[in-house]
């Protein structure tokens, strides 16, 4: 029985490490999704089917679930993580730590993170942990009385309906998002010491943040602009993280309802949080932005053998196929800002790289006059792309003893100056011997 036990355990291990990350499909497969309300898996069923609609395996557990797990035996079971549990103020009874979900995200994988107006310390100190904010005072929100959507409810101010919405192609689509997007919950800033937190959506300059049912005794500690309401954050190890101050703006409720922004008289049928939200959940989970680099190359001009090592002044070509994950496939990356450095302790040559419509960046260059240890590097990052890091190493040689010119023309003023002082001394002996 016992045989049978470990025999059933390996081939389940076996079956989840099957669906891990993979570098050769970069879209994340399985993700753990943290509730902390069961209700939640039917109340926000648009956005959990819309992950569902597109390939992904949603594990759903609740969030003081002892058997909660992000790995076993080493290996990591899940490829993203959902914590949509706001308040709890420990996952699975203390099973899975602040730590854990960190190493986590240090170990590759990404996160999605919703909080609202009962945020517990382990959110907090999750999103602090990644470089984000939340507002101290517990029982502020978001208050904007000129950004807000009309409602049946007169002087709610805190139903934002903001469209300051991050431009770029890469995160959100080209397509762009016509409709405001709701917003309740709390507020957050971007640490300024954090150059990988990125403001996704952003408050209107006339929000802060405050309790709403008390009057203001001092002036609120976030306003305007400085006032993120969903941000992401890309690690350097290309793993990316969404936060966000409200977990109703996922709701099926906030997906499907109309929106009217104040002091406009165009009512849309549809907020613009559908949208966004799905193309947000493409980028965090790499359908969108993911490069990679193969067939990197280099040779003497003329060549196509690598060679060991390079002679100073030696003509070369160096050659890198760049690809980006379409969601299905790898399609050619096209971009004009490649560069590569030959390096030895600064670079010595830094040329941007021609390219084609097929992905191959190339270009050629001499080596300097230099010897020594070189390396081949290029260091791209791009908002919104995985960073590429490229580098290897290439020994320069001087000239052998046999390979300089027999006669250097840069000498030639020496070689004139050594004869000339030869044919000056012989008429200067014949003057001086003979002349009487």
């Amino acid at each position: 029985m016992a045989k049978l036990l470990c025999i059933f355990t390996i081939f389940s291990l076996l079956i989840s490490l099957s669906t891990a990350f993979d570098p050769v499909k970069p879209t994340d497969r399985k993700i753990l999704v943290i509730l902390e309300d069961a209700s939640y898996k039917s109340s926000h069923s648009i956005y959990f089917n819309s992950l569902q609609s597109r390939g992904y395996n949603l594990d759903f557990k609740l969030s003081d679930d002892r058997k909660i797990a992000l790995q076993r035996y080493g290996h990591y079971l899940y490829d993203g993580l959902i914590l949509f549990s706001p308040s709890a103020d420990s996952i699975g009874d203390g099973s899975l730590k602040l730590n854990d979900v960190l190493d986590f995200v240090d170990s590759g994988h990404d996160l999605i993170v919703a909080a609202d107006a009962n945020a517990s310390d382990f959110i907090r100190n999750v999103a602090s942990e990644c470089g984000i904010d939340f507002e101290d005072d517990t029982a502020a929100v978001v208050v904007d009385h000129t950004s807000y959507s009309v409602s049946e409810i007169e002087g709610d101010h805190t139903l934002i309906a903001s469209d300051d919405i991050i431009k770029s192609d890469v995160i959100l689509w080209r397509e762009k998002i016509e409709a405001p997007v709701l917003f309740r919950g709390i507020a957050h800033s971007v640490n300024a010491a954090s150059s990988l937190a990125l403001k996704v959506l952003s408050a209107s300059p006339a929000a802060y943040s405050a309790n709403p049912n008390n009057k203001l005794s001092k002036p609120p500690a976030l306003t305007g602009t400085s006032i993120s309401l969903v941000s992401v954050v890309q690690a350097r190890n290309n793993a990316r993280v969404l936060i966000s101050g409200s977990l109703d703006m996922f709701s099926d409720r906030f997906l499907r309802s109309s929106v009217q922004k104040a002091g406009t008289s165009f009512k849309y049928e549809k907020s613009g949080n559908e949208q966004f939200l799905t193309e947000l959940s493409k980028w965090i989970f790499h359908e969108r932005g993911h490069l990679k680099a193969v067939n990197v190359k280099h040779h003497k001009l003329g060549e196509t053998n690598e060679p060991s090592i390079y002679r100073i002044k030696d003509d070369l070509e160096y050659s890198v196929e760049i690809y980006e994950w379409s969601g299905t496939s790898w399609e050619p990356y096209v971009a004009d800002d490649v560069q590569l450095q030959f390096y030895l302790m600064s670079p010595y040559v830094l040329k941007t790289l021609s390219k084609d419509k097929t992905g191959l960046y190339h270009t050629s260059f001499k080596v300097p006059d230099v010897y020594g240890v070189f390396q081949f590097k290029i260091e791209y990052q791009r908002l919104g792309y995985t960073s590429l890091s490229l580098a290897k190493q290439i020994p320069v040689r001087p000239y052998n003893h046999d390979e300089y010119e027999r006669f250097l023309p840069v000498a030639f003023p020496y070689y004139g100056a050594s004869f000339s002082t030869m044919a000056a001394f012989f008429i200067f002996s014949i003057l001086y011997l003979y002349h009487k």
